[in-house]
C-alpha cells in the first residue's frame, strides 16, 4: 500500500481506502463470468485522516457517489485488468477530493446595453413582421 497525494500538505494512507474485486457488469467475452477485474472503492469520510476543511465541504457536496453514512463508493470497470481498474478508481477517487478544494468565482450580475436591448427589439419586431404577412389575405 502507497500514500495518495491530494496537495502538497494534504495526503492520503491507502490503507483507508477499501477496494474489492468484482464480476464487470454488461457483455463481455470468454472470461466474464470467470474473472473479477472491475474494482469497487470504498472510502470512510468520516473515519479518514482528511482535514476537517476537506470532510466538511465533502459532507456539503451532493454526489450520487456518497452514501448517506459518508462512504464515497467508486466503481471502475472500464478495462480489463484488475490493476487498471484499481488505479482508475482511486484517480477517480483523488479528482473528488480534490475538486471540493477549488472555490467558484462569484457570478457579477451585469445588464445588457442600450444598444444590445434596441437591436434585440429591432430583431423581434422585425420577425413579427415577417409572421404577419405569411397569414391569409383577407378581403376588405
Amino acid at each position: 500500500m502507497g500514500i495518495l497525494k491530494i496537495s502538497n500538505t494534504v495526503t492520503l494512507d491507502e490503507s483507508e481506502i477499501e477496494c474489492s474485486a468484482i464480476c464487470a457488469q454488461g457483455s463481455g467475452g470468454q472470461k466474464v463470468n470467470k474473472v473479477s477485474a472491475a474494482i469497487h472503492l470504498r472510502f470512510d469520510i468520516v473515519a479518514s485522516s482528511l482535514p476537517e476543511f476537506y470532510k466538511e465541504r465533502l459532507f456539503a457536496l451532493k454526489d450520487k457517489r456518497i452514501t448517506k453514512d459518508f462512504i464515497i463508493v467508486v466503481k471502475s470497470q472500464q478495462h480489463r485488468s484488475q490493476e487498471q481498474n484499481r488505479d482508475e478508481a482511486l484517480e477517480r477517487l483523488v479528482e473528488l477530493i480534490k475538486s471540493v478544494n477549488v472555490v467558484q468565482k462569484k457570478r457579477v450580475a451585469t445588464k445588457p446595453t442600450k444598444g444590445a436591448v434596441k437591436r434585440r427589439l429591432q430583431s423581434k419586431k422585425k420577425h413579427a413582421q415577417k409572421k404577419k404577412m405569411r397569414g391569409k389575405v383577407g378581403m376588405e
